[in-house]
C-alpha cells in the first residue's frame, strides 16, 4: 500500500499562523510514501512567503512532489511576471517543473499549468502533454498512474467553466490512452472528487479527479482541509482531513473508496 497525503493552496502570507504546527503534525501522523503538493504555497510569489514555503516543507521528512499554481506568479511586478514568472519558486522550492515520482506501486508526474498571461486560470500544452504521456507509457501496466496539476480537469457542480484547465479536453484525449487513473488538483479551494467519463466520455476511460481544498484563510465554505489517499493495487481510498478550530487539530473526515473495474474507477462505499 501507499499513502500519499495530497496538499494544495497553501497561501504562504494568508495562512493562519495557528493552523501550521499541527498541519505539519497532522501529515507526519500519516506517514506518506509521497506528500503531492499541487500549487499555490504563496499568496502574492513574495520571497518571505517562499521562504516560509521552503522551511514548512523542509519539515517533513517526506518524499515530496509539487507544482507551482497562478499564485506562485508574482502578481504586480510586471516584468518578473512575464519574463521569469517562476525564478521565485524555482529557486525556493524546486528547479524541476516538470517532477516525476516512481516506486514499484505508482507513478506521480506532476505538470506546469501555471502562465504569466492567464491570470488566475491555467493552461496544458501539447508538448507538456506528449512529454506526460510519455512518462505514464514507460510505466509497467499495473502501476497506477497519477497526474498532478494546479488547474482542475473536472469541476464541482456550479463553479464556472472557465475555471477549467485550459486545453483539457485535448489533454484528456491523449492521457487517457496512456491510462491515467487519478488525477489530483486545487486551485478552486473546494473538496471534490468526480469521474473523467461524466466529462469527457472518452472511449470508457474513466479515472478519478480529486480536488484539495485550501488549509489557507481564502475559505470557499469549508474549513482548512487536505486529503490522504490510500493505494492498494486496484483500490483507491480518499480520505478529508478537516481543520477542528475546537481542538486545534487536523482530523478525518470521511472516507470514499474505489476499485478498479472494466469500466474504470468505481465507487464502492
Amino acid at each position: 500500500m501507499r499513502v500519499v497525503v495530497h496538499l494544495s493552496d497553501v497561501h504562504f502570507g494568508r495562512l493562519n499562523p495557528a493552523t501550521v504546527q499541527p498541519l505539519s503534525e497532522a501529515i507526519a501522523r500519516h506517514a506518506p510514501d509521497l506528500l503531492a503538493v499541487s500549487g499555490d504555497l504563496t499568496q502574492r510569489a513574495r520571497r518571505s512567503e517562499f521562504a516560509a514555503a521552503r522551511e514548512f516543507l523542509d519539515a517533513l521528512p517526506f518524499r515530496r512532489l509539487v507544482v507551482p499554481g497562478n499564485h506562485d506568479v508574482p502578481l504586480y511586478n510586471v516584468f518578473t511576471r512575464f519574463v521569469t514568472p517562476l525564478a521565485r519558486y524555482q529557486h525556493a522550492i524546486t528547479a524541476d517543473l516538470s517532477p516525476v515520482y516512481r516506486d514499484d506501486e505508482m507513478i506521480v508526474v506532476g505538470v506546469n499549468t501555471a502562465r504569466s498571461l492567464t491570470w488566475g486560470e491555467g493552461r496544458i500544452n501539447a508538448r507538456q502533454v506528449d512529454a506526460v504521456v510519455a512518462q505514464l507509457a514507460s510505466a509497467p501496466r499495473d502501476l497506477i498512474r497519477i497526474v498532478v496539476t494546479h488547474h482542475p480537469f473536472d469541476l464541482p457542480t456550479g463553479v464556472a467553466e472557465a475555471r477549467l484547465l485550459g486545453r483539457a479536453r485535448a489533454a484528456m484525449e491523449q492521457l487517457a490512452k496512456a491510462g491515467a487513473d487519478l488525477f489530483l488538483a486545487g486551485h478552486l479551494h473546494i473538496s471534490h472528487i468526480g469521474h473523467t467519463a461524466e466529462r469527457y466520455r472518452i472511449g470508457g476511460h474513466s479515472a478519478l479527479v480529486v480536488q484539495a481544498g485550501t488549509v489557507s484563510t481564502r475559505s470557499r465554505g469549508e474549513e482548512p482541509s487536505f486529503n490522504v489517499l490510500r493505494i492498494e493495487g486496484p483500490r483507491i481510498s480518499v480520505e478529508r482531513q478537516v481543520w477542528d478550530v475546537a481542538r486545534g487539530d487536523f482530523g478525518g473526515r470521511g472516507q470514499s473508496h474505489y476499485r478498479r473495474a472494466v469500466e474504470g474507477w468505481i465507487k464502492t462505499d
